[in-house]
Order: structure tokens, then C-alpha cells, then sequence
């Protein structure tokens, strides 16, 4: 394992810390007095720890975000400097570090995606693609998976699929939902790859053809799915989807806001699959977190709607010195570290033969799948039927077996990414081999637990 100093132990200001917290912070997505979020003093690289000196290797780079690992020299530095020279300015200025990273975004997006739109994270981002892509066409109309997250604001949890927006209804949002592809739990009960991806095409156009298409405005899907599964789209599918948007005038939208920067092995993920949206979204990874940011890489269809029509839309602080200044840090350290490359092969030549291995000797392991540094480990009871270990949406006692799993990785010093009855493995992307291997070798031990469910 990787070698990084903890400091001093200190409970006494983890207490206050948790008081604080406790008496005065409302949390996300809780039950306020049921969580008890664990104080943590700091991190560097791919580790963390608390205030009792006990150390995490953050499998699930916090919330899909931390690329660059903790503490990144050359991204704190950058971050110093530009707050010594301006620390902050309006959008309606010009910004060396503002119009540095828009043309560096801009290099590595594929075909003619060259505007940014900044905001300051990826629902922000998803919600002003959605405003792009409708007052562009004209029409209100936007698809989106059933499985998905694309956001907790206001239009984002409406075309969110996931049980997340359930509670927020009614959004008020004109949004009509389609199945993606998904070859282990197929819609259509396909055999294979090639057919999953035939059908849900098949499927989408049908959908569009009975929404009709002059109503939609554009099709929003994440280029591999995130946390509802990490899963992978079959060949031809993106491609299928570009063609079917360009047949009816629909604005092709990827959601990148986990996969961009690198989670893949590619600055953008749809560059794995050949294929060029409309827009693109992004946050998250552009510069792994350390200041809020997030925007839309805009094709030339939508930039050139607005040349002389004023977009209905801005924040002020889109596109914040200080979050611009980190992600050219960030961009400039991946090109020199070999990040990016170092990511496609990791996962193809370490990460998913050592998956592999682990699936043949777990029953509980229905599915590994995934590229880069973006898995998910399926977990089943029964893999004839592919029941999942736990119910879709489980909470409270039916959960048992996974919050038993999570429970275990932690007492061994892995922080888990988890949803529902899958493992994700998302870790930063500078995290060594060693510590990949050790990680894995963690879940190899975990999953004994969840073997014994199997039936």
C-alpha cells in the first residue's frame, strides 16, 4: 500500500467537529437524525482519514470526483497563485484562466464542440443544456432513461430516473422516459451484446415516434450509465442514438458529469464510442472537486442559434477564477503524468482480469463490467434467476446484506461506493497499482459475506 503520513491522532476536535455537524449541518438526501457522518481530518492522494488516525482508501473518489486524488500539489498551487492575482471577477469579463481551460475543454472534445458554457456543477450543467437544446429547437419535450441520475435542481430531478426523484414529484417537467440498453437485466431478453443494443434502438425509436418527434427538443443520456449500475453501452448504440436525433432534428445530449476527464481512459467518454453530441456536460473530474465546476461543451448547431439571439440564461459565477485556474492545473498534470493512457490500460490489463478472477470465485457475483476506472460488481442471490442480493430501492432491514458489506470494507480501510446491490469501484485516478490490487484483494474478503446469501 501506499505510504501517506497521518497526522497526530486527535479526538477531541473530531468530537467537536461531529457536534458541530450534528447541532448545525442539514444533509442530502437523509433523515437528519438518523446519520452520523464521520468527521474527517484530512487526505492526500487516495487515501483519507479521521481524527483517530484511522486511514480510508476512498474507493469511490468521494462522490465520482476527486480524479486527481487529495491534495494534488500542482491543482493547490494553482488555486494559491490565482487567488493572489484575482481571486474572483464576473462573467461578463475576460479571464486568462476562464478562456484557457474553455480552449483546452474545447481540444479535447470531438467534431465542432467548441464553446463552453460554465457553471459551477453538473446538475447546473444539465439544466442549462436542457434551456440550450429547447430554445434552439423550439420544442419542451426531453428524454431520458429510466435509469439515470442527471441531478438533484429543479429540471434535473425531473428527468432524473432514479428513485431519488420520486418524492420530489410533481416537477413539472415535459419529460418521457425510455429503457436503455442493459444486457444483464435485458427489457427485451436478449442473448447477447449485439441484440441488446438492436432492441433498445428499436425501442427509443419507437418511443420518439409515438411522443412525436416534432415535440422533442433532445434526448439526454449519460455515455455510460453512472450510479445507477456503470453500465457500458453496447457497440453501435451511441451512434444509433446520434443517427435517430439527426433524422428528427433532436439535440443530442451526453451527460458526462461522472465519466469526463478521464474515467475512461478518455478526456471525454463519448470519444470511446466514436460518436459526437450535440452537447456535452460536465463537472465533477475537470478538476476533481477542489473548487465547484461544471458547464456545457457546445456543438456549432446550438452556438450558432445564439450568435445573434442573447442566451436566456447565466450565474454569477460561472466559469470562477479560482475553479478555472484548478481545472487547467488539472488538465496540464494528467498530460504529464500520462493519466489518461495510464487509466484505458490499467483498467483492461489490471483492473478487469482481477475482477474476472474474483467473479469466478464468488456465486453473490452476477456480473462484473465496466472500463477504465469505472466498475460495478453486480451481486445476486440466485444466478439462475439473477435475483439481486438486495431489492431494488432496498432500505432498513432489507438492506441488511449490503450495509453488512460496506460495514466490512470500512473495518478493513476501504471506503465503499455503493447502490442498491452493486459495488461501484470508482477510485481516484492516480491511485497506484498497489493500491488497486489491495482493494480488490479487500472485496475478494468481502464478498465471502455475500456469498452466503446466495440460495
Amino acid at each position: 500500500m501506499t505510504d501517506t503520513s497521518v497526522p497526530t491522532p486527535d479526538p477531541a476536535a473530531g468530537e467537536q467537529v461531529r457536534a458541530d455537524d450534528r447541532a448545525h449541518v442539514f444533509h442530502s438526501w437523509s433523515a437528519q437524525a438518523q446519520i452520523d457522518p464521520l468527521p474527517i481530518a484530512g487526505a492526500q492522494g487516495s487515501w483519507f482519514w479521521d481524527y483517530d488516525g484511522n486511514r480510508y482508501l476512498d474507493l469511490g473518489s468521494q462522490l465520482v470526483n476527486a480524479n486527481a486524488g487529495h491534495g494534488h500539489p500542482a491543482i493547490v498551487d494553482a488555486i494559491c497563485e490565482q487567488a493572489r492575482i484575482l481571486p474572483t471577477i464576473a462573467p461578463s469579463f475576460a479571464n486568462d484562466k476562464r478562456g484557457e481551460l474553455a480552449r483546452l475543454i474545447a481540444e479535447r472534445a470531438p467534431g465542432d464542440l467548441n464553446k463552453v458554457f460554465f457553471t459551477n456543477a453538473g446538475a447546473e450543467a444539465n439544466e442549462h443544456a436542457i434551456r440550450m437544446a429547447r430554445v434552439a429547437t423550439g420544442r419542451s419535450t426531453v428524454l431520458a432513461m429510466y435509469r439515470s441520475y442527471h441531478g438533484a435542481s429543479g429540471t434535473t430531478i425531473g428527468l432524473t430516473g432514479d428513485p431519488r426523484r420520486w418524492r420530489a414529484e410533481p416537477t413539472g417537467n415535459d419529460v418521457a422516459r425510455f429503457f436503455g440498453p442493459y444486457p444483464f437485466r435485458s427489457p427485451w431478453n436478449t442473448d447477447s451484446i449485439e441484440a441488446e443494443g438492436v432492441a433498445a434502438l428499436n425501442h427509443l425509436r419507437q418511443v420518439v415516434e409515438l411522443q412525436g418527434p416534432a415535440t422533442i427538443a433532445a434526448i439526454i443520456i449519460e455515455t455510460v450509465i453512472g450510479t445507477n449500475g456503470v453500465i457500458v453501452p453496447p457497440p453501435g448504440y451511441l451512434a444509433g442514438v446520434r443517427a435517430l436525433c439527426d433524422e428528427y432534428g433532436i439535440v443530442y445530449i451526453a451527460d458526462e458529469v461522472m465519466v469526463g476527464f478521464g474515467r475512461l481512459g478518455e478526456w471525454f467518454g463519448v470519444n470511446a464510442f466514436d460518436v459526437t453530441p450535440d452537447l456535452i456536460t460536465f463537472a465533477k473530474g475537470v478538476n476533481s472537486g477542489y473548487v465547484p465546476l461544471g458547464g456545457v461543451v457546445i456543438g456549432s448547431r446550438i452556438a450558432d442559434h445564439f450568435a445573434d439571439t442573447p442566451y436566456p440564461g447565466g450565474l454569477t459565477y460561472s466559469g470562477h477564477p479560482l475553479a478555472c485556474a484548478a481545472g487547467v492545473a488539472s488538465i496540464r498534470a494528467f498530460e504529464a503524468d500520462g493519466v489518461i493512457d495510464r487509466v484505458r490500460t490499467t483498467g483492461g490489463d489490471l483492473i478487469r482480469p482481477t475482477l474476472e478472477k474474483i467473479a469466478d470465485n464468488h456465486p453473490s457475483v452476477g456480473e462484473i463490467r465496466g472500463m477504465g476506472f469505472f466498475w460495478a460488481i453486480e451481486l445476486v442471490r440466485d444466478s439462475a434467476t439473477r435475483e439481486g442480493l438486495v431489492p431494488f430501492n432496498a432500505s432498513g432491514a432489507a438492506a441488511a446484506p449490503m450495509t453488512e458489506l460496506v460495514g466490512a470494507f470500512k473495518e478493513r480501510g476501504v471506503w465503499p461506493f455503493t447502490h442498491f446491490n452493486r459495488i461501484h469501484l470508482a477510485p481516484p485516478l492516480v491511485t497506484s497499482d498497489d493500491d488497486l490490487t489491495h482493494a480488490m484483494g479487500v472485496l475478494d474478503e468481502v464478498l465471502d459475506l455475500a456469498d452466503r446469501h446466495v440460495v
